[in-house]
């Protein structure tokens, strides 16, 4: 059977929330931006009740942990600690790029997946991912922040068919040229917390959680460019 699984993402324009108990699932996604402190919480709470289930009934808590907008990541993961250090719930980071690839694979079996994200500056969130047999996603290690030019240079390195997942393929409009790629769009621009489920759901089962204190971003810029990003401290 499956975890008890609670996933909170305000890494974009998007909040969202979702609960896993077996089968089941409840999820929320609203777009809200700038309201995302006075919307994830309602949410939360919203989903406990469909299920008629607590913090301290969990088994973990999933956090969407970037890359994505510097304030919004830094207010989910500051939410999710909160939630749970209360219950005492281990922590399962999830990548925002990752989470899209899962929602490529949810509504049109996608299993190469292109994800962009709108960095602003001239600049996408970048990865290239792909499913193996087993369901698991392979590609973490191509998540960068790169120009679309530089994005051109990584997908003429590619063949076939893919998926393209992000609002950076619409911000961006020179990225679907400059190489030989079929593309298609799986109709997915932003990140679902319930897409995070199966990525936290498999993290679970290896083990790889971390301690409420340890609960850490993912920026991909470097320290320079993302210091000039509002709501820096």
């Amino acid at each position: 059977m499956s975890a008890r699984i609670l996933a909170v993402d305000t890494a974009t324009e998007a909040c969202s929330v979702a609960l896993s108990n077996g089968d089941t699932v409840n999820a929320l996604f609203e777009i809200c931006p700038r309201e995302h402190t006075q919307r994830i919480l309602p949410m939360v709470q919203s989903v406990l009740q469909q299920q008629q289930a607590t913090l301290h009934t969990l088994d973990a808590l999933a956090y969407g942990r970037g890359p994505g907008s510097f304030t919004g990541v830094r207010i989910g993961i500051g939410i999710a600690q909160g939630l749970a250090l209360g219950a005492d719930l281990p922590m399962i980071g999830v990548s925002t790029l990752a989470t899209m690839a899962q929602g490529a694979w949810r509504l049109a079996g996608a299993t190469r997946v292109l994800a962009a994200i709108d960095a602003r500056m001239g600049e996408v969130y970048w990865a290239e991912y792909q499913r193996d047999e087993q369901g698991n996603w392979l590609g973490e290690a191509s998540e960068a922040v790169l120009t679309p030019a530089a994005a051109q240079q990584r997908m003429a390195a590619l063949s076939g068919e893919w998926s393209t997942v992000g609002t950076g393929w619409q911000a961006y409009p020179e990225l679907a040229t400059g190489h030989a790629l079929q593309l298609r769009s799986a109709g997915v621009e932003l990140p679902a917390a319930e897409d995070m489920l199966p990525l936290a759901q498999a993290a679970l089962q290896a083990n790889q959680t971390v301690a409420v204190e340890q609960a850490e971003p993912t920026y991909l810029r470097n320290t320079v460019a993302w210091k000039k990003l509002p709501g820096r401290e």
